[in-house]
C-alpha cells in the first residue's frame, strides 16, 4: 500500500527471493499526473498494480497475503510542517491509516501474518497538543486486530547508509504466529532478541526505559491518551503486546563500512550543464546557506527576529548526505538543496540519479519519458532508504525460516561514477521516448537542451550532403551516458572531426532503433538510441568545442554554443 516508486519492494526483494509482490496500490490525490504510478509500472510491470484511490478499493479486490507493507502518508506530522500545524492522524492524509486498519480488519481470519510500515520519526510525538496520541491509536488498533508490534526510529546514516534520514519503522506479528510465539520478555526482545535489534544493534539509554498500558476504546485513547503530558511517552525503540508497552531510547552500535555522499556522485563530465551554478547566482546560494537574523512582523503586528544558523556549504563529500526533501529539484537557490563542489572548482546541484543513489534505488529508477527532472527529485524526497528495508527484510526472514536469506536482486552498494544507459528502462514504454513537433517557423530557445554527438568518419558525407532530414544513431547503449535527460532532448548538433559543430537540428523523435536503419549492409540490429532530426539553421562557420563525455558527447544548452541569441 502507498507504494510510491517501489522502495519497499526493492528492499525486500533485495533481502530474499522469498519476497514476491502480488499486489500494490499507488494513488496520489489532488493531482492529475500520477508520476509515482507511472514509474512503478515502468519498473515492475502493470500486473497487480492498482492506481486507484485506496478509499475506493474494496477489500475483496485485494488478494490475501503473508506480509502487508506500506509507507503510509505522513505529511500531516512531517518535520516539513510546524508543530502547531501538524494535523496528525486526524489530518487530511493521516486518516489514510484507517484504510490500512479497514483492510486488515475486513480480511478477518485471512489477515496477513506480518506487517511492515514506515513513517516519519515525528509519528511517535504527534500531535503537538497531545504528544504520542497518534502512535497510541495505531498500536491499540493493531493490538485489537491481534498483533504484537515492535518499532524502531532509525537514522539510515548511523548504519553505514548514504543519507541522514530518520524514519520510524514498524513491524507487526500476528498472535500465535511463528515470530510472535518467540516473544517472551518484552524488554529482552527490544534490546537484544528481536527482529529490529538483530537488524540494527543498539545500546539502550537506561534512564529512558518505560512500561505502561494503553487503555480504553480507540475513541477513549484518542480523547485521553497523554492528555496532560508535555512529552511523548514513546521511546525510539519499543514493543507492544496486548496493549502492554515497553520502550526505551537508544544509541546505534555500528562499526562497518559507510557510504558517503561522495561515493554516490557521478563524474563531473557526466553532469548536464543546467545543474552547475553560475558565478552570478553563487551569492544567492551563499546567502541562503548562511546564518541570518531577519526582522519580521506577526499577523497581530508584533515585531520579532527570525534567526537561523549557517549550513555547510558546499555539502561534505566524506559524510552521508543531509535528508533529501521533496523540494530538491529546480535551479532556484535554496537553503535545503544539496550543493557539491566539483574537482574543477565549480559548484553544482545533485542530478536525479544521484538522489536515487542516496536512497539506494537503482540508477535511473525514476527515469521515464513523462516524468520531469523536478518530479524525479520530488519522488526521491518522498521515498525511503531501501537499504534499511533490506536489512529488516533479512532479519524477518531469519526469524521465520531459521536460515540465511538469498537474493538474486541485492541492492548495489557500489555505483559507477560513469554510469551507462540501459534500454531495459524502457521495456514498458513504446519505442518513441521523446517527441518534439516540427513548427512552420522556429525561434531558437537558448535554455533548451542541446546534445552534441560525434560523427564517425564514415558518416561525415551523410551529414554534409545538405539534406534537411537526418537520422543519428548512438553507439551501443553500453557506451551512452545514462545521466543525459532523454525526456528533455530538444536540439542536436553533429560534431565533425577536424571541424567542430555548425549545423543545428531539431530532435523530432528520440527512440530505440538500430544502425541497420542507415546502413542495411551492416546487418547490425542491436538496439541503440536513434534520433530523427530536422535541420533548422547553421552557425556562420564551424566552431570548435570540447566533447566532454567519452570525447563523444556534450550535454549542454543551446545558449552555450549559439552566442548572442
Amino acid at each position: 500500500m502507498f507504494a510510491g516508486v517501489g522502495g519497499f519492494r526493492i528492499g525486500l526483494e533485495g533481502a530474499s527471493d522469498a519476497y514476491e509482490t502480488i499486489w500494490n496500490n499507488q494513488w496520489e490525490p489532488s493531482t492529475v499526473r500520477q508520476d509515482a504510478s507511472l514509474v512503478y509500472r515502468a519498473r515492475f510491470g502493470a500486473d497487480g498494480h492498482s492506481n486507484q484511490d485506496i478509499n475506493k478499493v474494496a477489500t475483496k479486490n485485494i488478494p490475501d497475503c503473508d506480509l502487508l507493507v506500506g509507507g503510509f502518508p505522513c505529511q500531516d506530522y512531517s518535520v516539513a510542517s510546524t508543530l502547531s500545524r501538524s494535523g496528525g492522524i486526524e489530518g487530511k492524509k493521516g486518516v489514510l491509516w484507517w484504510q490500512i486498519y479497514r483492510i486488515i480488519n475486513e480480511k478477518g481470519d485471512n489477515r496477513p501474518g506480518y506487517l511492515f510500515f514506515e513513517n516519519v520519526d515525528r509519528l511517535l510525538s504527534s500531535p503537538a497538543k497531545q504528544r504520542g496520541r497518534d502512535f497510541a491509536i495505531i498500536l491499540a488498533s493493531l493490538a485489537d486486530l491481534g498483533y504484537t508490534v515492535e518499532w524502531r526510529v532509525i537514522n539510515a546514516a548511523d548504519y553505514g547508509f548514504p543519507q541522514r534520514r530518520r524514519r520510524t519503522y514498524i513491524v507487526g506479528y500476528r498472535e500465535q504466529g511463528t515470530v510472535s510465539n518467540m516473544v517472551d520478555n518484552l524488554r529482552q526482545w527490544v534490546l537484544f532478541d528481536g527482529v529490529m535489534a538483530k537488524a540494527f544493534p543498539m545500546m539502550e539509554d537506561k534512564k529512558t526505559e518505560s512500561s505502561f498500558k494503553i487503555e480504553g476504546s480507540i475513541k477513549e485513547v484518542s480523547d485521553n491518551f497523554n492528555k496532560d503530558g508535555k512529552a511523548s511517552p514513546f521511546g525510539d525503540a519499543g514493543i507492544m503486546r496486548n496493549r502492554e508497552v515497553f520502550c526505551v531510547d537508544t544509541n546505534p552500535i555500528y562499526d562497518g563500512p559507510c557510504i558517503t555522499l561522495g561515493n554516490c556522485l557521478v563524474d563531473e563530465s557526466f553532469v548536464p550543464e543546467e545543474y552547475f551554478i553560475s558565478a552570478e547566482d553563487l551569492p544567492k546560494w551563499e546567502y541562503e546557506k548562511g546564518a541570518k537574523k531577519i526582522e519580521r512582523t506577526s499577523k497581530e503586528g508584533f515585531k520579532y527576529f527570525f534567526s537561523e544558523g549557517a549550513m555547510a556549504f558546499p555539502d561534505s563529500l566524506d559524510k552521508p548526505s543531509r535528508t533529501i526533501i521533496t523540494g530538491e529539484g529546480g535551479p532556484s537557490a535554496s537553503r535545503f538543496k544539496h550543493v557539491v563542489k566539483t574537482p574543477s572548482g565549480r559548484y553544482r546541484r545533485l542530478i536525479p540519479l544521484e538522489l536515487e543513489r542516496l536512497n539506494m534505488f537503482p540508477d535511473n529508477h525514476t527515469l521515464h519519458p513523462e516524468v520531469t527532472e523536478g518530479r524525479r527529485a520530488f519522488l526521491m524526497g518522498n521515498a525511503l532508504v531501501c537499504g534499511v528495508v533490506q536489512e529488516v527484510g533479512k532479519s524477518l526472514y531469519r526469524f521465520i525460516y531459521g536460515e540465511e536469506p538469498v537474493s538474486k536482486r541485492p541492492i548495489d552498494m557500489k555505483r559507477d561514477a560513469r554510469p551507462m544507459l540501459s534500454l531495459s528502462l524502457f521495456d514498458e514504454t513504446e519505442n518513441q521516448i521523446k517527441y518534439n513537433p516540427v513548427r512552420k517557423t522556429h525561434n531558437l530557445n537558448p535554455v533548451k537542451n542541446l546534445l552534441v554527438g560525434y560523427v564517425k568518419p564514415d558518416n561525415n558525407d551523410y551529414f554534409l550532403d545538405g539534406s534537411h532530414t537526418k537520422i543519428y544513431y548512438t553507439g551501443k547503449t553500453k557506451s551512452f551516458p545514462s545521466t543525459i535527460a532523454l525526456n528533455k532532448l530538444y536540439y542536436f548538433m553533429p560534431y565533425i572531426k577536424g571541424r567542430g559543430v555548425k549545423d543545428l537540428y531539431l530532435i523530432k523523435i528520440a527512440r530505440i532503433g538500430s544502425k541497420a536503419e542507415i546502413h542495411p549492409e551492416s546487418d547490425d540490429n542491436d538496439p541503440r538510441l536513434v534520433f530523427d532530426l530536422e535541420y533548422l539553421e547553421s552557425l556562420p562557420e564551424y566552431k570548435q568545442i570540447k566533447l566532454n563525455i567519452f570525447q563523444t558527447y556534450r550535454d549542454t544548452i543551446l545558449g552555450k554554443i549559439f552566442d548572442n541569441l
